[in-house]
């Protein structure tokens, strides 16, 4: 099934108000009522409950570390201080080319709490209003980021700002014409606003228009300065432009030595223009996207690869790698592996719009 018409474990049913909340984040909120109750031993059990349900639920992994502090147990708060850094370390941030509100990733679910305690006594104020949908879109719950944008839209007509972050939030719910619609406003009052730029550019791939994607993904380009290098790197990659993309790297890297995307993108530059890897020594073990770099330098296979591919974004991350692999060998394979991307990934990743733009360039 292709990734637009999967349903959203978030998504209104029956007509309804969204669910803001899943099991995981009930869980949480009722362990926290509960700590502040004094009942540490209830909370730890929910605050794992929570985790159980939600793995990567660094909110809730912290809070437990800290009631494990505060009860003596301080070696189990130690290491699950520990497991919820390596979570937030191994989350991948969004992309230094797109709008600012959608750069962070993760479960804001205690700002979201704390936004509602300040909407109860400042309900026509459309500040927290803005905040707390940046907090649900950031979070994965476009709907009722949606909701919030529209709330702030109504106290405070024609904030720009807010309409082009509800575009972002329907664009995520597969929303195209209508975040189109949404756009197209703010960008015809700012036409030089390169954030609105990128927001457009993901909608227009969402509904199948890359070269009007690429027009757009070339103006936002245009306007961005030579020290906004990982920015422009990104819209590079997204282009499939692997000349600019490798140059723009090299800076990168110099800042950003300890990134391993940054890495793995330039060793896919310079795989893609038909030049020797480099000499860098890679290191097969570790967190993804360690895994794509070993595989790039043969020391990984497909399979083991996909062992670890277990979130969307990593799968498509993985089937483009493997097209860029196969690319100069086989352009059929490389062309099966590409669609996968174009049909199952999110436009808004980096590897969906190079996919299209590869595909694109080889008749695909």
């Amino acid at each position: 099934m292709k990734w637009r018409e999967r349903s959203n474990p978030t998504r209104a049913t029956g007509g309804g108000k969204p669910n803001a909340d899943t099991e995981a984040d009930q869980l949480y909120l009722r362990a926290r009522v509960i700590a502040r109750g004094g009942d540490s031993d209830m909370a730890v059990r929910l605050f794992e409950d929570a985790i159980a349900r939600a793995p990567q639920f660094d909110a809730a992994v912290e809070a437990q570390a800290e009631l494990l502090d505060m009860t003596g147990h301080s070696d189990e708060a130690k290491a699950k201080y520990t497991e919820a850094r390596s979570i937030r370390a191994a989350t991948r941030q969004g992309p230094p080319d797109r709008p600012f509100a959608v750069r962070q990733r993760g479960n804001f679910r205690s700002e979201i709490s704390a936004y509602d305690t300040v909407l109860r006594s400042l309900k026509k104020n459309a500040l927290p209003y803005i905040a707390r949908g940046n907090a649900y879109l950031t979070s994965g719950k476009p709907e009722q980021a949606l909701a919030d944008y529209e709330r702030a839209l109504k106290l405070k007509p024609g904030l720009l700002d807010v309409q082009a972050i509800k575009a972002e939030a329907l664009s995520a719910m597969g929303k195209y014409d209508e975040a189109l619609t949404t756009i197209d406003a703010v960008l015809t009052a700012r036409p030089s606003d390169a954030e609105a730029l990128s927001t457009r550019s993901v909608i227009l791939m969402g509904l199948g228009r890359p070269d009007d994607a690429n027009a757009d993904l070339n103006r936002q380009l245009a306007l961005l300065p030579t020290s906004q290098a990982a920015a422009r790197a990104c819209i590079a990659l997204r282009l499939a432009a692997y000349e600019l993309a490798f140059a723009e790297l090299d800076s990168v890297i110099a800042r950003q030595p300890h990134d391993p995307y940054w890495r793995l993108y330039q060793a896919t530059a310079r795989m893609r223009l038909g030049q020797p890897p480099a000499s860098t020594p890679v290191v097969a073990q570790g967190p993804w996207p360690a895994i794509l770099l070993a595989f790039q330098a043969g020391q990984a296979s497909e399979q083991d690869v996909m062992a670890q591919a277990d979130t969307d974004c990593r799968r498509a991350e993985a089937w483009f790698q493997f097209g860029a692999h196969v690319a100069s060998r086989d352009l059929e394979v490389a062309k099966r592996h590409w669609r996968q991307v174009v049909d199952h990934a999110a436009p808004s990743l980096i590897e969906h719009a190079a996919a299209r733009n590869e595909l694109k360039r080889i008749g695909g």
